[in-house]
């Protein structure tokens, strides 16, 4: 795997960066983070990272090409669920 997707881009990003990358706001992703549903992130000390290519695995989850394709994941709202919890005991 590159390093980065894009040749001079950053591989790991901050909240803020990660939610703009993403079109969230940084308190939706947090909540996301808190409930298990966001993207895999990293953390280093006190710092949260998120790695590009995780944010862009996580994104193309929810890619459909009309409604009625069931796509091959799902993005769950930020906001807890069962099965997301459960999977975070397993």
């Amino acid at each position: 795997m590159p390093a980065s997707p894009i040749p001079g881009a950053p591989r790991f990003v901050r909240t803020q960066q990660a939610a703009a990358y993403l079109g969230l706001s940084h308190r939706t992703l947090e909540k996301h983070r808190t409930y298990g549903t966001g993207p895999a992130y990293r953390k280093l000390g006190g710092r949260v990272l998120y790695a590009i290519g995780d944010l862009q695995a996580w994104a193309d989850r929810g890619a459909r090409v009309s409604t009625t394709d069931p796509g091959v994941g799902e993005v769950l709202p930020a906001k807890r669920h069962p099965l997301a919890t459960l999977a975070d005991r397993a």
